[in-house]
């Protein structure tokens, strides 16, 4: 017979966890994240760019 667990159980495991998760998470960590996600975001951009503007070209030749 498996326990049954109530959704308040659930809810507040999960809640929890995420407390502790927030709790060990450094504000120096969120910003290098964020960093790196816009710089990464900005060099994605720029090789699609680029790709693109190749592409256009070799069609035309």
């Amino acid at each position: 017979m498996q326990p049954s667990f109530d959704s308040t159980v659930k809810t507040g495991t999960a809640a929890g966890t995420m407390l502790i998760i927030l709790a060990n998470i450094y504000s120096e960590d969120v910003i290098r994240t964020a960093l790196l996600a816009a710089v990464g975001a900005a060099v994605s951009f720029g090789v699609s760019l680029l790709l693109k503007a190749i592409a256009n070209r070799w069609q035309k030749s």
